[in-house]
């Protein structure tokens, strides 16, 4: 196992195996364009209304409420620029990661030594680690359980494949 320099380049083709492990995010920016404008709307008429009986402070904490469900979703779309990259050629399977930041960091591993170890916890969910030379990689943490389980299958018969294939003299 090598830890590379994150700025690491793409494998050269051919590849027997090229995922982007992104987080799933189900509102879209569309989405979040209606979702800001009903909650401001809501939270405008209830202070308007507050504001008409004289209780007007409460305007002002419906107008941080919409600021506080912005900021959050804001949160959330800039974790989601995290991912991973799994790249296998003929010599090297390459893990790159990337942060919400933007930080990377890369890892290779040769392919012929590596075992896929898909991990059951007592919660029913999964754990992905590539295990080399008695070393651990955490792998495809931010997909779910049964994605998790497809991608390990997914990458295990590619390295079978690979490992399978004869070698070129």
């Amino acid at each position: 196992m090598t830890a590379l320099p994150p700025t690491a380049e793409p494998l050269a083709p051919p590849l027997h195996f090229d995922a982007v492990i992104l987080p799933h995010r189900s509102l879209s920016m569309r989405g979040f364009a209606i979702l800001i404008g009903v909650v401001a709307a809501v939270n405008f008429t209830a202070g308007a209304y507050f504001m008409a009986k004289g209780a007007w402070p409460v305007l002002g904490f419906c107008g941080l409420e919409v600021l506080a469900v912005w900021w959050a979703f804001r949160a959330n779309y800039r974790a989601a620029r995290a991912h991973e990259t799994v790249q296998l050629s003929d010599d090297e399977l390459r893990i790159r990661r990337v942060d919400a930041k933007g930080r990377a960091e890369a890892v290779s591993l040769q392919p012929y030594w590596v075992r896929v170890a898909l991990k059951k916890l007592p919660d029913e969910s999964t754990r992905l680690h590539l295990v080399s030379h008695g070393r651990e990689v955490e792998l495809a943490s931010q997909l779910s359980p049964a994605e998790r389980a497809d991608f390990a299958a997914a990458l295990e018969r590619a390295l079978m494949k690979l490992k399978a294939a004869p070698q070129p003299a």
